[in-house]
């Protein structure tokens, strides 16, 4: 492994620091050409990566990002809940409100409600079966790049272009369930520098999209100790070096998170009735009611660009999402899970809310890049 020393107001106008610092004189990307904005599906557009040695130089010295006031951050359970306890734990309005209101030691949900379970256990409503998987996940303290197949939805496709580093010390760990690993043993496909990681699970029955949003939010979780992580949607193939992609677009800007905006939507309303059009979500009353109640108590408005630059986008292409778990970047993702434990698992539709609570109180950016830069690094296949 890679060591590392381990109600408030939206629609404020976003601080300077939304913007990407200049490039010092020398550097070899500073010339490179920015992308273009123009939506194009399936669009790819080239990326500066630096050599991954080069690229570990620039790897921030641990506590360099300011903790900008949050400094503890520690999760809330239910005591005495069972196995039938919903994952998310049932918390009210009230206790939603507080968990937005930033301060210096906070205790928030963050799904994983029975009390005195750890994350992955069994009894967690996300049970990793392995110890040695436990052991595996405990021990990553560098770079994680996850993923996971419920339900046998998609194939399984190993990184590719990896460089003899990252084979060494990164994590690649693909949490499936019973039915998706009889597939893969049957259909022997490889899987590279993937460690399958059987889980079984109790949370969201029959539901394999909101499953696979636990370990897509909670990763920092399920593996505690590591410092960076990259979530790739099973449906992408990475084919990039995690190190490279870190180093362009975290460490380069001094970010702690970063995603695509979407290629073509930037309004959460807009993308709330494709989701109902394209049928990627059964329930419109459902939908409805969360938008309607992001309008009405959270002051969510359609996405105006002349208002809200540098803000480029309030709706992510959330299938690739990079992050280092410090304790705001940690806020961030019990957050946006917990809006999708409450409401829908859309996660497209709830990041604004939430990013825009979070920047309303400290100078937090998430880095929000082109899709067609992200398609450079992931390539999207068909599900099965």
């Amino acid at each position: 492994m890679i060591l590392f020393s381990s109600r408030p107001v939206l629609r404020v106008f976003p601080p300077a620091n939304f913007k990407d610092p200049p490039l010092p004189q020398g550097h070899p990307c500073r010339s490179f050409p920015n992308p273009s904005r123009a939506p194009c599906w399936l669009c790819n557009c080239p990326v500066c990566y630096v050599p991954v040695d080069q690229a570990l130089k620039a790897l921030p010295l641990q506590g360099i990002f300011p903790e900008l006031v949050l400094s503890t951050l520690t999760y809330l359970h239910r005591a005495g809940s069972t196995n039938s306890t919903p994952f998310g734990g049932n918390f009210s309005l009230e206790e939603r409100e507080r968990s937005f209101k930033i301060r210096e030691s906070m205790a928030i949900p963050c799904g994983f409600a029975r009390a005195g379970v750890e994350p992955g256990r069994e009894g967690s409503g996300f049970e990793i079966q392995e110890e040695a998987d436990m052991d595996y996940l405990r021990e990553c303290r560098g770079i994680v790049v996850a993923s996971a197949i419920f339900g046998n939805y998609d194939v399984l496709k190993p990184p590719a272009n990896l460089s003899s580093t990252s084979a060494r010390t990164v994590c690649f760990a693909m949490f499936v369930d019973d039915k998706t690993l009889e597939s893969l043993q049957v259909e022997g496909t490889p899987a590279g520098a993937w460690r399958i990681i059987l889980v079984r699970s109790d949370a969201y029955e029959g539901d394999n999209r909101s499953k696979g949003e636990i370990p897509k939010m909670l990763l920092h979780r399920l593996v505690p100790n590591a410092r960076f992580s990259i979530w790739i949607d099973a449906k992408l193939q990475m084919v990039a070096d995690p190190i490279q992609i870190l180093e362009r677009f975290l460490w380069r800007s001094g970010d702690t998170m970063a995603i695509s905006n979407h290629f073509e939507r930037a309004d959460a309303f807009e993308e709330a009735e494709a989701t109902i059009r394209y049928r990627r979500y059964e329930s419109k009353a459902k939908m409805d009611a969360q938008m309607e109640f992001y309008r009405t108590h959270d002051g969510l408005l359609p996405y105006d660009r002349a208002a809200r630059m540098p803000l480029v986008s309030d709706v992510p292409d959330s299938c690739a999402v990079l992050r280092e778990h410090t304790p705001l970047t940690n806020l961030f993702s019990c957050l946006w899970f917990n809006e999708l434990d409450r409401f829908t698992p859309r996660d497209q539709v709830s990041f604004a809310v939430v990013r825009d609570k979070i920047i309303a109180q400290v100078p937090w950016r998430i880095n929000m890049f082109e899709d067609c830069e992200k398609r450079n690094f992931v390539w999207e296949t068909p599900h099965k």
